[in-house]
Formats: C-alpha cells, structure tokens, sequence
C-alpha cells in the first residue's frame, strides 16, 4: 500500500492511495493563496493601480515592467491570478480509478486533473458538495472572465530570475511552474459530468476488490469523511471534520473505529481561535461600525460560513437595535447558494431537519430576504446601484481580495476610518490580502471562523477511535514556527505519526495478510475435516482457484480429460494438476519416540534440548534427528534403509490430512 501526497496545503489536500489493485484520489484542493501575488483586478477602471509603475532590478538588468509592478513597497505580478495546483508529475493520473470527495472546498482543482491528466475513471461525492461545489467553480470563473487580462506574464518565473533576482516575498514563491490560470465553465461542465452522487453510509464496491463509503464529517453541507477497505484491512480519512454544533449532520466518530490506518487533513488553521468567541467579536465589531456610521465588508465565500453569520446576525441586530441595516449578499451564484441551504434538510443537523416539517425554513436569512433585511445580487451592476443604501453590511467574494465584487468595495470605502472590513475566512493572510491596498484608512479587524478540528479534539478523538497508524502533513508534527514553543498546538502520538509533505511517496506501514476465498458447496461436501486440538479440526482440499473482478473462488477439479478432438483447446486452458502429497499434523511425544527407536534396535541416543524443542544423537548410526514444534528433520547421509525406518517410526506419531 502506498501513499502519494500531491498538495502541500494541509486544508487542500490532494493524495492518492494504492490499495489492493485500485488507485484512489482523495481530494483535488485547489491552492489559491497563489493569487495574493498578483494585483487586484477590479471591476471598474482603477485610476491608483493603473499608474502604478513598473519594476525593474536595481542594476537595471532585469526589466520586467510589464509584468510586475510595484504598490506599496511590494513587487506583484500584473496578470491574471494563477493557481498552484496538485503535483502531476509524480505518478500517471491517467491511472487513477476513482476521486473520492470530501467537501466542496477539496474540489476545486477537479477541472484540472479530469481533463488535462487523461483521467478517465469516476468521481463519488455526495449531492451537496457536487452542486455547491458547482457554485463555487461557475463563481470563481465568473470572477475571471468579467476582467479579462490581455497578456499573460509568464517571464518573472523564469527560475534564474525568480529564484536570484526578485524581491520577496515573489522569490520564495513555491512551485512557480505548477501554477495556472483558471478554468472555463466548459471544463467544469466536463468534468463534474463525471461525478457519481453517493449519500452517507452508502457502500461503493470498486472493481470487486474495495469498499469505499462516506460518513458525515460534521464540517460542511455533505462533507464526508471516507471509509477505504477490503475484507481485512481498513483505511479512514478524515478531513476537514468538526465536532460543533453547526449546521451540518454531526460527525460520525464510531464508523472510524477499528483502522489500520487513518489518514489526517484538513485541520484548523487557527487552533488558538475559538468560533464562539470570533463570532461574538465579529458582532460587536459589526455594531460599532454601524452605530458610528460606518459600512462592514465580509470577504466571504459564497457557502459555508456566511450561513452561520446570517443566523448569528438574524438574532443579534435585533437584540443592538440596529434591525434596520440592510445586508447585501452578491455574488454570481447568491441566489443559488441561499436556495440550495433549504432544500438540503436530510444533510442538516437534527435541529434545522425538525424545523422542515413544522414548515419553517431551516435557515432564518429566508425570514431575512421576505422582510427585505438581507437583499442578494449577481454583481454590483444593475439592480443593486438603484437599491444601495447606507450604512450596510456587504458580504462579497473572493477572500483573497484579489478579484470579484470585493476589489469595487476596498477601492469605495478604504479612504474612510469610519468602515470596516471584517476577515472571517481563514484560507489567506489578511495582511497579505490587504497589502497592494495600502495606505488604508478603514479599520481591519481579524475574526477568522474554522469550526474543523483542532489539536485537543483531534487527540480526543484518535484516543476514541485507536488506529493502528496516523498519518498527516508534516505541518501537524512540529509547532507553528511563530509559536514553536506550542508542543500543545501539535500531534504528540504513539507510535509517532507518519507526516508527509508535497511529493512524498509513503510505504504505509502495515501489509495485507489475509485474502477472502468462496468455497463451492460441491467442494465443500467433500471436506474430510481431522481434529488435531479439541475444537479445532483441518482438511486439505485440491482444487481450482478462479480469480475474476478481484473475487477468488474455488472450483472442484476437473474428473476427467476430455476425448473429443473438439474440445482438445478446452483440455489445453485447464491447468496440470498434481496430486496433492499429505500434510502432516501433530506433535511428537519424546519419551514415547525414544521407546520406539528402542524397540527398533536404536539404543544409544543422546538427547540435546534447544529453544525449538529436542536434538536427538543416533551415535552408533551416526545419524541425528531433529525435534521442533512444527518441523522434524532426519540427517542420515549414506544409510537410506534407517533414514526410511526413521521416517517411518516418526510417521506413527502424525495424523495425515
């Protein structure tokens, strides 16, 4: 069994795994905190970014002014964004059976390897994360396509360049090469043609050899962790899971038990964080801002946590006296994403089920919308211009502030301290994200929420569950370099975990022992069964062993040869059988053995004990027999009469089978 590990993002994981005869894809996440080299593109003409001026090295040797441009004391690429995508260069993707989806974040990169690697197998994800999966993918298309670039830089990673002569952090950028421009929504259409819904607990065979069955995972509408296994052996991955009470069904923590190994992502990212107390801070921020005055920016994604903060803020402006502040949702697919949250109820937590039958939606941003409180839109333009009002709340992608409708608002309200743009998502550095937009004058405020799993409940729940093997990136194994003295902010197991990073190829550590084979009833009947322990009884079969779809059978051996001249190519496809020798049972008593030798003439033997059993010295015949638990050795060079008395005074001893 081996482990090729593809990403080197520890929340976008990309491995593949070779179990039995099957290749298994676990995730295609897509690493987009590539684009926070890149300046924003915005959806209207922006006077500051145009008349940024070039780059070019201080001896004047390199001249990339048309690529890079220099903002506010950085070097950003001016093209359009690329992302850095999973490692195809290790094995033959084409080779791959099957991708097994965890949740719609770990999707992102399937266009990429479903029509670029000669893929040609089935993707299994659960319907939730197919079709918010399929938001997520037509959103971050649309972004791109509604601000075309008319070149593309490609000159600054050139590796002697890149590597020797650019500032950072542009020159400790990983995996340049691997990077690419996004998608189109052909691509996207193809390749999620591809996907096979499964629900929970739905069992998927592949090719007769493994089982793979998805369990909730408790992070996400739909996200699953998987179950990989064959009659004897079990491989769990679990990725991007959370123990709280949010939205989703819970986790399934019980269905993990008993695996030989347990693969580990998709963790938090912010471990000293807590969601409950992000989310009070991200309320109270909001309502100061508003109170002064001032509009709130949340860079969002368009599913996930933006459900969690409408309901917190449906109860909280209310209770502040702040129920007449409009909140704005755009993006492309808003409409959509608002309406795909109610109609999931069979993958809601047993709270919002409940509320489908009474009927009540199980999300209040529905009671929002009706009363006009929560207003969505495609984009900025049209209908939203005519309805805007301040002072608003606006959630608006993408995270990284590098495109979509978020790059039109930084550019309105960056020059007022009255507003404030609030950090939710924890995929980006918002420093980062927010550096080709300084100076700013508008007040940040970092309240990321990641409900996944952190170190204390990851340690709680392995504890629970006991896998044989733990393995995980490397970034788990070692504290966060900012706070190396954090060995709680790690896994600390035993045995150790086995840590792997982008292009690792891991022998994980345990081998099959056992294959399942089906005896025929006709073979069966001629079973002649021997007891050699009280309540444990053996026979020996002959037969024919046939292996089809991974499935192994044994058949009752062929009577006879056939005549006929016909069926002489039948005869030549049976394979020779020979018939089978004895085996041999039992364990052999020394004091009666040694009375045996003695009545055969035998008389001068010495014994010799080992730790295996007994060496007995024939002196006058100058032969030596060797007594072991499982094995009996007679040593007679030249005189074959006593070596076949011998074998004959052992043969007494031993049941035949």
């Amino acid at each position: 069994m081996k482990l090729y590990c593809l990403s080197g993002h520890p929340t976008l994981p990309c491995n593949v795994l070779k179990f039995k005869s099957t290749t298994i894809m676990l995730d295609c996440g897509l690493d987009t905190t590539s684009a926070l080299y890149y300046l924003p593109l915005p959806l209207v003409h922006s006077p500051r970014l145009s008349k940024l001026p070039g780059w070019v090295s201080k001896d004047g040797t390199v001249n990339l002014e048309k690529e890079l441009k220099e903002c506010a004391g950085r070097v950003f690429v001016d093209s359009q964004p690329e992302f850095c995508l999973p490692e195809r260069e290790l094995l033959d993707l084409s080779t791959v059976d099957v991708i097994l989806i965890s949740n719609y974040h770990c999707m992102m990169a399937l266009p990429y390897i479903t029509e670029h690697t000669g893929f040609s197998g089935t993707v299994y994800a659960t319907e939730p994360t197919f079709q918010i999966g399929r938001l997520l993918m037509e959103e971050l298309v649309t972004f791109m396509e509604r601000v075309p670039k008319a070149q593309s830089a490609t000159c600054w990673k050139t590796k002697e360049i890149q590597r020797r002569m650019l500032p950072g952090p542009l020159k400790d950028a990983v995996d340049v090469w691997s990077w690419r421009t996004c998608y189109s929504m052909q691509e996207v259409n193809s390749a999620l043609s591809r996907v096979q819904l499964v629900g929970y607990w739905q069992k998927v065979e592949l090719f007769g050899a493994v089982q793979v069955t998805p369990l909730s995972s408790g992070y996400s509408l739909g996200s699953s962790n998987w179950i990989i296994q064959s009659h004897f052996e079990k491989v769990s991955y679990v990725s991007g899971s959370s123990l709280l009470t949010t939205h989703p069904q819970p986790m399934d923590q019980s269905s993990l038990k008993n695996s030989d190994v347990l693969i580990l992502t998709g963790l938090t990212q912010i471990p000293t964080a807590n969601p409950d107390g992000m989310l009070g801070e991200f309320c109270s921020n909001l309502a100061m801002t508003i109170r002064a005055g001032g509009n709130v920016l949340v860079p969002c994604y368009s599913s996930g946590v933006i459900y969690d903060l409408l309901e917190c803020l449906y109860q909280f402006m209310d209770s502040a006296n702040l129920g007449t502040t409009p909140f704005y949702f755009i993006s492309p697919v808003a409409n959509s994403s608002l309406e795909f949250s109610q109609i999931f109820a069979e993958w809601l937590c047993q709270n919002k089920q409940s509320k489908v039958y009474l009927p009540e939606p199980p999300f209040p941003h529905a009671e929002l919308i009706q009363t006009n409180r929560l207003k969505h839109y495609t984009s900025i333009h049209g209908e939203f211009s005519s309805e805007f009002r301040q002072p608003c709340v606006v959630f608006t992608g993408h995270p990284s502030l590098r495109f979509g409708d978020v790059v039109h608002f930084l550019e309105l309200w960056g020059k007022s301290s009255l507003n404030t743009i609030i950090f939710t998502e924890p995929d980006f550095s918002y420093l980062d994200a927010l550096a080709p937009y300084q100076p700013l004058a508008m007040k940040c405020v970092y309240c990321p929420i990641d409900t996944r799993l952190n170190f204390h409940q990851v340690a709680k729940l392995l504890k629970e569950v006991q896998p044989l093997h733990v393995v995980c990136p490397e970034q788990y194994t070692q504290p966060p370099p900012a706070q190396s003295h954090r060995s709680d902010l790690m896994l600390e197991l035993q045995p150790p975990p086995v840590a792997y990073r982008r292009c690792s190829v891991l022998g994980l550590p345990f081998r099959r022992r056992h294959e399942r084979i089906q005896l025929l009833p006709e073979l069966a009947k001629a079973l002649v069964p021997s007891e050699i322990k009280p309540g444990i009884s053996v026979a020996t079969v002959s037969a024919v062993l046939q292996s089809k779809d991974n499935k192994h059978v044994l058949q009752v051996r062929p009577s006879s040869p056939y005549p006929s001249k016909k069926r002489k190519r039948l005869l030549e496809e049976v394979p020779e059988l020979l018939t089978p020798k004895p085996l041999l049972s039992g364990a052999i008593p020394l004091d009666a053995f040694l009375a045996s030798l003695h009545k055969s003439g035998v008389t001068e033997v010495k014994v010799e004990e080992t730790a295996g059993g007994h060496i007995l010295h024939l002196q006058a015949e100058d032969a030596l027999i060797q007594l072991e638990e499982d094995a009996t050795h007679i040593v007679c060079d030249t005189n074959e009469p006593l070596r076949a008395t011998l074998r004959d005074l052992v043969l007494r001893f031993l049941h035949k089978l």
